[in-house]
């Protein structure tokens, strides 16, 4: 009477015998789940069916929050960046400062992230805290000259020695700062060669800013003969300094005056003041005119001197010479008369 009122798909399914598969205590679990795995065990299945559905759901959803960690880290990145530009209220922005906190900002979220993808393909946050804890000190010993040069572009952002478009001189290498991260300072040089430098090395090095000051000091010898009339030659040197619409009055005047005497003649310096941006410039030309000048006036620009000095043989003077002539016949006569192997001549014992 029950199977009659069941549908028939129904009644036949709940007719059909049941396929059990018994465990076998003679395997360890996990074989004997294998066993009953390739044996098709609907149990085993179904398990092996719900947790594969449940992995792919979990990473799927992993597989979101990276996109939006990923997403999150720009937008909040060049939140910072505006955030910071608009803090200056009009003034020219601290682009070194904007760029450094927006790659802290972005490595931030980034690190937040893949711990909730972790957490979220099932390995708990405590796990991951101790592993990273252990990691990091790890990382510490093996990357040691990163994690400094971290440590060196935060000392660099407090104290200001240059930034994004100041010309520079780092460790003798000379260029413009193009930017600046948490591991290295980039710069491109007058070769238009760029350069990363790490913020290590930038910041244990003598850093030489030649865009800060507001005044640049452009100094040359210029030699001219002893005979030259110096105070003359002063006075057109600072008459050309003071022509030049480059030459600043600030922080001091021009100046000229004969500094040293060398070898080849007397050595006259010129010292002037340009802005930062004129100093090759300036300096070729002023050196220029200067020459050019005393050319037209007379003034002659001496060359070094040297001397010359020749090795002969040496020849005795005439009564040194005829005294050793004379000294030499005597000592052919002496051997002359000396006795010969033999007889003695009559006469002698």
């Amino acid at each position: 009477m029950a199977l009659q009122s069941l549908t028939p798909g129904v009644a036949r399914a709940a007719a059909a015998p049941q396929i059990t598969f018994s465990t076998d205590p003679h395997l360890p679990p996990l074989l004997d789940e294998a066993r009953r795995l390739f044996s098709g065990d609907p149990v085993i299945l179904r398990q092996i069916a719900g947790a594969a559905g449940g992995f792919a759901v979990n990473l799927a959803l992993a597989g979101l929050i990276l996109w939006i960690t990923i997403w999150a880290s720009g937008v909040l990145s060049r939140m910072t960046a505006r955030g910071i530009h608009r803090a200056h209220r009009g003034q020219h922005p601290d682009t070194t400062l904007q760029t450094f906190t927006a790659s802290l900002v972005r490595y931030f979220v980034v690190i937040i992230g893949l711990v909730g993808v972790l957490q979220q393909l099932g390995v708990r946050a405590t796990s991951v805290i101790a592993v990273l804890g252990a990691a990091s000190l790890a990382i510490g010993l093996a990357l040691q000259g990163a994690l400094s040069n971290v440590a060196a572009g935060v000392m660099i952002l407090i104290l200001r020695p240059y930034r994004i478009g100041d010309d520079v001189r780092i460790d003798n290498h000379e260029g413009v700062v193009k930017g600046m991260d948490l591991f290295s300072t980039r710069l491109s040089d007058p070769d238009n060669l760029t350069l990363f430098v790490p913020n290590s090395k930038a910041f244990g090095e003598m850093i030489v800013n030649l865009t800060a000051p507001a005044a640049r000091r452009v100094a040359f010898d210029v030699p001219i003969d002893r005979a030259d009339d110096v105070e003359r030659a002063r006075g057109l040197m600072l008459e050309i300094a003071r022509a030049d619409r480059r030459v600043l009055s600030r922080p001091a005047e021009p100046w000229a005056h004969l500094t040293s005497i060398s070898d080849s003649g007397l050595v006259m310096t010129l010292r002037c003041y340009v802005a930062p941006g004129d100093y090759g410039n300036a300096l070729s030309e002023l050196m220029w005119a200067v020459v050019q000048r005393f050319r037209a006036e007379g003034i002659s620009i001496p060359y070094p001197h040297q001397v010359a000095v020749e090795s002969r043989p040496f020849h005795p003077p005439r009564a040194l010479a005829a005294q050793m002539a004379a000294d030499a016949d005597g000592a052919g006569e002496a051997r002359s008369f000396a006795p010969r192997n033999g007889p003695a001549p009559e006469g002698h014992a």
